[in-house]
């Protein structure tokens, strides 16, 4: 088979629809916010998405049997620009022997399967409005994150106030009730309110939220981040697939 590109949104739910939690960027990713800046392929029934809103380029392929994206991978490869990130099923990266390749290291992808085990919800819908205090906080407790300041507009964030001083969100990367899927993101308490429990209560007011419009729930999380698992696996996430993340450049 060869590599096609895909332009066709029905098409393509079809062809990641059937794992959700795996592929919930990508269904995200077929919204009117976010359709426009995304480039899709196809070889067989594997799916490949470029990500081009902002920064580097994004390439997300995954796949939950083995080597089952490397033929279209491999295709793509004269297709990508000489630089890009990756988001990529276990040894997928091995594809790209081109390029130098810099790990950003292992990640899991998890999903809300016991909705009953979140805890009591905590916060408020944040707006537009509250966009400087939210660039705050980040500054000072998630430098670097990735945020995009439209995503305010979907009402997916909550945020915890104390004495009028945001100290602790959750939001979303994706949210869309069309292809009943969202991804958490953007989650961080100000570092001097860390311990007290604020993330737990904003996470279990956005899922709540959120489970008013989909069906599944699900968010990224580094393998090493003892912590943040702890706490999502408190709140009824469980693993759903691994993946790596990496920064390409050709040679």
């Amino acid at each position: 088979m060869t590599v096609t590109g895909v332009h066709d949104r029905d098409e393509l739910a079809r062809l990641l629809g059937g794992a959700p939690a795996l592929h919930a960027y990508q269904l995200g990713d077929l919204d009117d916010f976010f359709w426009p800046y995304t480039t899709w392929y196809r070889e067989g029934d594997a799916v490949a998405l470029v990500y081009h809103g902002g920064g580097l380029p994004v390439l997300l392929a995954f796949d939950d049997r083995p080597q089952g994206s490397h033929a279209l991978l491999a295709g793509l490869v004269p297709l990508l620009p000489r630089t890009f990130y990756a988001h990529l099923s276990p040894g997928a990266e091995q594809v790209f022997d081109g390029f130098a390749c810099e790990p950003g290291g292992p990640h899991l992808k998890l999903a809300l399967t016991d909705p009953a085990a979140l805890a009591a919800p905590l916060g408020d819908v944040l707006t537009p409005a509250d966009l400087p205090d939210l660039l705050a906080l980040y500054e000072v407790a998630y430098p670097g994150n990735w945020f995009d300041a439209r995503m305010l507009e979907t009402g997916q964030y909550v945020g915890v106030r104390r004495d009028g001083e945001l100290l602790a969100v959750a939001g979303v990367h994706v949210w869309s009730p069309k292809y009943r899927v969202a991804a958490l993101g953007n989650v961080t308490t100000h570092p001097r309110a860390r311990g007290e429990g604020l993330a737990r209560g904003a996470v279990s007011a956005l899922c709540r939220r959120l489970l008013d419009t989909v069906d599944h729930v699900t968010l990224n999380v580094k393998a090493d981040n003892t912590a943040a698992r702890a706490l999502y696996a408190g709140l009824g996430f469980t693993q759903a697939a691994a993946y790596g993340e990496f920064t390409f450049t050709a040679r």
